[in-house]
């Protein structure tokens, strides 16, 4: 684990309920360990392209499909705002992309006590997405596509986080341990 900033919880938001917020590329684990970290913490759990799935009434793929890129990314904004607006705390997994828009990251940041940027090495996205289902984006080329995604969110995500966790080489419970150790939960 390396820091980008402190961990500490950012100011104006209450300490006694954080809202954690996971992003990275695709394969980073931002599903699976906010979903064990939220357990953990006992907060509820939400996932960006759920929440696009469900307002949409159609799975990504079939977004990306029939509506295209622009239209997924328009579902995808307005569920960070939904996201962003649950009163309490929470854990929010967030989709790789979501940090592109400008008005994402800034209700990202002002919400979250904690913006942890879950990262690997393209090679292990690579062989942890496979040719997933759900994962439209990597169908033609997934190395190629990934350098090119962390090419161009890389920087995002380093000024939006609070903190950075290596997943590579690590067990979803070894990243969890290591998030609930950065964000300073019981």
């Amino acid at each position: 684990m390396s820091g980008t900033r402190t961990a500490a919880a950012r100011p104006g938001t209450p300490a006694a309920e954080p809202f954690v917020v996971l992003v990275g590329l695709m394969g980073s684990g931002k599903s699976s360990v906010g979903r064990r970290l939220a357990r953990r913490l006992g907060l509820p759990f939400a996932d960006s392209d759920e929440l696009v799935e469900r307002a949409a009434g159609r799975s990504v793929r079939e977004i990306f499909a029939e509506r295209g890129e622009a239209a997924f990314r328009d579902l995808e904004r307005r569920a960070v705002a939904d996201g962003c607006a649950a009163a309490g705390g929470g854990v929010f997994a967030v989709a790789g992309g979501a940090v592109l828009d400008e008005g994402s990251r800034a209700a990202l940041r002002a919400r979250a006590t904690h913006v942890v940027w879950l990262d690997a090495p393209t090679p292990e996205l690579v062989r942890r997405t496979g040719r997933a289902a759900h994962r439209p984006a990597l169908d033609d080329d997934a190395s190629g596509t990934l350098a090119a995604m962390r090419a161009a969110r890389e920087a995002l995500y380093r000024d939006l986080a609070t903190l950075r966790v290596d997943t590579a080489g690590r067990d979803l419970d070894e990243v969890t341990d290591a998030v609930v150790r950065a964000v300073g939960a019981p």
